[in-house]
């Protein structure tokens, strides 16, 4: 049974990367590339490329992230270069197959808004199950621990200069194009990566938690994870109440914090990522 889990792990995360790659070769090929707009790293130099010397784009999308790939393998892990040589091969082959087929549009800004919706789908489920189709944010990545700027520093930094020399290949108004796809994309991938339900980390400070933490079960059905902590200038023990909520359930979280204690303190931040322990909803009695 547990190879079994494992298998299906597998082909899960396969089959994903696989869809991935088709959803960002359909915006390459149908939106993007025919307008003259390109993506952001290895795939952006690739279309310049493309452009400039007539070697069909499935080529330079391979070619130019062999590098990245290899520096990949040895800096990161096994796991993750197998993952995205399987997505960059995936997506070389389905830019071929539809490289022949007629584009959507030749409007550009319908062009940069759907190509980079669609490319930002495929980069992101490639992303959440384990690869990458970008080789700069393999630099980016190993570059991290020895610069003092972060990833998305870096990969910010690079994009800027690669989507503004489409300016001196293409025309600037095709770069101005490029940065909106790129930036729509941006949004997405994150969308796609944590999902449109995004999940918040709510810590309670409060003088009644018992009463806060039945409230959260029985009127949003979420579980609560009871810390103990101490008052910094008063030096009270303190019980601090941490769970974990949706974004549409704040407003009614501060509700239910406000009538059972005014004076609680409640601070909320991002949670990119939840595995494991009681954190789906339960249901409501």
């Amino acid at each position: 049974m547990a190879k079994q889990g494992i298998v299906i792990k597998y082909l899960k995360k396969y089959l994903f990367l696989f869809i991935g790659s088709i959803m960002a070769a359909i915006g390459l090929e149908e939106f993007l590339v025919p307008n003259n707009i390109i993506d952001g790293g290895v795939v952006g130099i690739s279309i310049m490329a493309s452009y400039m010397t007539k070697i069909p784009l499935s080529v330079f999308i391979v070619v130019l992230n062999l590098p990245f790939l290899y520096l990949g393998y040895k800096q990161i892990g096994k796991t993750f270069a197998f993952s995205t040589i399987f997505a960059v091969c995936s997506l070389s082959f389905w830019v071929g197959v539809f490289h022949p087929v007629p584009e959507v549009t030749h409007d550009l800004f319908l062009a940069a808004i759907f190509g980079g919706i669609t490319v930002g789908i495929g980069v992101g489920l490639i992303i959440r199950y384990g690869g990458s189709l970008d080789g700069t944010e393999i630099v980016a990545i190993i570059l991290d621990k020895r610069t003092g700027f972060s990833v998305g520093e870096m990969v910010m930094f690079m994009n800027i200069f690669i989507l503004g020399s489409a300016g001196l290949i293409f025309s600037w108004d095709k770069a101005m194009y490029s940065l909106v796809a790129y930036f729509v994309a941006f949004k997405i991938i994150d969308i796609t990566i944590q999902g449109l339900d995004e999940s918040k980390g709510v810590w309670i400070v409060t003088d009644n938690p018992q009463e806060i933490a039945d409230a959260l079960l029985a009127r949003l059905g979420r579980g609560v994870t009871v810390l103990y902590g101490e008052g910094g200038y008063t030096g009270e023990t303190k019980k601090v109440l941490y769970s974990v909520i949706t974004r549409l359930e704040i407003a009614k979280l501060k509700v239910i914090v406000q009538e059972l204690d005014s004076n609680a303190f409640v601070s909320i931040a991002e949670v990119h990522d939840v595995l494991g322990g009681q954190t789906k909803k339960r249901a409501i009695h």
